[in-house]
């Protein structure tokens, strides 16, 4: 039986859903981001059970078909970008599309008509909250980071991430550094 979990991003998510689900004596055969799947069909009182017990974490056991197939969206979005080495090279409409099996008009209508945005919006706001994941690591040159989230070039990069926080990437680095700085004097 699959199971469908909303906000569940990050693998502290996925560790806390496993012992959620031991303490309630479910077997289950796959925690990923956003989905669980177990071995055994539950109980009503289990599934309330495991939906309070989720929501004291600020997850929440999703019901609604169309809240599911957004959930399912999201993840593979944010594992594509925040958990993959290297992005697909294919477009990501047809990666989405081929990953959950449906059209992407209509993996695209529902997401607008359920999110108020296009699933391009929010790819973008992925893209620029890895690249400055990627700048606080200060492994990578801009232009390298352009390359692995494919930018067609580093000036893309910079006027898409000042379109959407307001900084220059550089910018974004120095106010950084400074941080880092102020903590150590302190």
């Amino acid at each position: 039986m699959k199971l469908y979990i909303k906000y569940m991003v990050s693998l502290r998510c996925k560790m806390m859903v496993k012992e959620e689900l031991k303490k309630l004596g479910l077997n289950y055969v796959i925690v990923d981001l956003g989905m669980i799947e177990i071995l055994e069909d539950i109980t009503e009182e289990q599934r309330a059970q495991l939906s309070k017990n989720l929501l004291k974490s600020g997850l929440e056991l999703l019901e609604n078909k169309k809240s599911i197939l957004i959930e399912k969206i999201k993840n593979v979005i944010t594992e594509m970008i925040h958990y993959s080495d290297v992005l697909p090279k294919v477009n990501y409409s047809d990666y989405i599309s081929e990953k959950l099996g449906y059209d992407y008009t209509y993996l695209a209508n529902t997401f607008s008509e359920v999110k108020g945005m296009t699933i391009q919006q929010f790819i973008i706001i992925h893209k620029i909250e890895r690249v400055k994941e990627l700048i606080l690591y200060d492994e990578l040159s801009l232009a390298e980071i352009s390359y692995r989230l494919h930018y067609s070039s580093p000036a893309h990069l910079s006027n898409q991430f000042k379109k959407i926080t307001g900084l220059t990437p550089s910018f974004y680095k120095k106010m950084k550094q400074k941080r880092d700085k102020n903590l150590e004097n302190m």
